[in-house]
């Protein structure tokens, strides 16, 4: 009977290799668009439902004038169709909202206006849990959006349980993580194992993700995820990662500041491949941003702006073949497009990418790209190398849809870092 189990309820998982299926910025004038729980850059954006947490928004718009803009919030499900709920049966308060907290850059050669926001505010609160849109708009027109922001309100039913474990195929061992995870549905009145969904990412992006998780074994209410391929993630390497939190002080992975432009041009130091280089651990931001500066005091609306460089050197300078570069981290937004795509300059023999950065200090990486069935597939083990030592976050979302029910309930979450399982401080 067991035996049986394991066949019905087999893993099947995918990894989703591109970009996060929702977040877009469409006017580009909006720079620099940060959503986080309050006070911390490094996660995520996620709240518990019914509890006074709240989120930061940041945004600027360049120009030096003030613009009308409002949000709302759309309620989704596990793989981000919306839901079938009206905003009046999720949003207690007003679906419309003005966001009028803005201040004018001062300082800064590079005029912009930036916008911030603690959300929710009292007169729009989210009351189901779930996957959620924040859109923000211009002029009370919901068809002028201005970009799309994801975040997450969970409502914890149950109980998750991980921990990193190393794959048992040796194949794998040296390179690769794999994750043992464990949920108690006890509290739930689940009929079918197919009711829960799971999808965990690494380091809060979608370029290595896995959203069609079953469990391989049921015992009573504990559903196992902790077969032979279950939950297995490539390790990757710590990020890379540039300092522009002044750009009087060039630091050590600058190259050169070019204060005669406005915005100036920082050009940074040649990146290399570090596939044959031995691994390295050092504290990292695992691809996130956060904006902060050396120079004045409050960063949102002090910091200035530069156009930054970034270059990208292949083995003995040749390009690869088939396949095209790309420049990931919460800096490209984690996307898979024109924002992250490097171009290859044959007399400099280099991958190159310019992106206008505000003050503070970036996490990044550079994976190839390979055509598969119309999709892309991100790779890095042409550009980066994989380690089984590397420090990551593991975020996990377990969804829940009642029979009879009309969207996916997010009644689970944990983080899983493998700092601590790796034995370092």
């Amino acid at each position: 009977m067991k035996f049986l189990r394991i066949l019905i309820f087999s893993f099947i998982y995918s990894i989703v290799m591109g970009q996060n299926p929702v977040d877009k910025v469409f006017v580009g004038s909006i720079k620099t668009v940060k959503l986080f729980p309050q006070n911390n850059q490094q996660s995520i954006p996620i709240i518990n439902l019914n509890s006074s947490e709240q989120l930061e928004l940041h945004f600027d718009d360049l120009g030096n004038y003030p613009k009308n803009y409002f949000y709302t919030y759309e309620l989704c499900n596990a793989d981000w169709t919306k839901a079938e709920w009206s905003g009046f049966d999720y949003i207690k308060g007003f679906q419309q909202n003005r966001l009028s907290q803005y201040r004018v850059s001062s300082i800064a050669k590079t005029q912009y206006i930036h916008y911030q926001a603690m959300l929710p505010e009292r007169n729009a609160v989210p009351i189901r849990s779930g996957n959620y849109l924040l859109k923000v708009y211009q002029d009370g027109d919901i068809s002028k959006l201005v970009f799309i922001k994801s975040f997450y309100v969970v409502d914890q039913k149950i109980s998750v349980s991980a921990q990193l474990q190393q794959p048992f195929d040796y194949q794998l061992s040296t390179t690769h993580q794999k994750i043992q995870l464990a949920v108690n549905t006890g509290q739930l009145n689940m009929m079918n194992p197919q009711q829960i969904k799971t999808v965990i990412l690494q380091n809060g992006g979608w370029n290595h993700s896995l959203n069609t998780l079953a469990p391989s074994f049921i015992r009573g209410n504990i559903l196992e995820y902790n077969a032979e391929q279950d939950c297995i993630f490539p390790g990757s390497k710590e990020f890379r990662w540039i300092d522009l939190q002044s750009f009087r002080f060039e630091s050590d992975r600058v190259e050169r500041v070019n204060r005669t432009n406005i915005p100036m041009e920082v050009l940074v130091k040649t990146d290399l491949v570090r596939t044959q280089m031995r691994y390295l651990w050092y504290r990292d931001l695992n691809g996130f941003n956060e904006i902060r500066t050396t120079e004045s005091i409050n960063p949102w609306w002090q910091s200035d702006y530069a156009t930054v460089v970034f270059r990208f050197a292949p083995d003995k300078g040749i390009p690869f073949a088939n396949k095209r570069v790309f420049l990931m981290g919460e800096l490209t937004g984690n996307q898979v497009g024109d924002t992250s795509l490097m171009e290859f300059d044959s007399s400099e023999k280099v991958y190159t990418k310019k992106l206008l950065l505000k003050q503070g200090y970036y996490s990044y990486q550079y994976t190839t790209g390979e055509e598969v069935n119309g999709s892309v597939k991100l790779d890095q083990i042409f550009t980066e190398g994989n380690y089984w030592e590397t420090e990551n976050n593991y975020f996990i979302f377990v969804y829940f849809r009642a029979l009879g029910g009309r969207h996916d309930e997010l009644i689970g979450y944990k983080l899983l870092n493998t700092l601590p399982i790796n034995g370092r401080l």
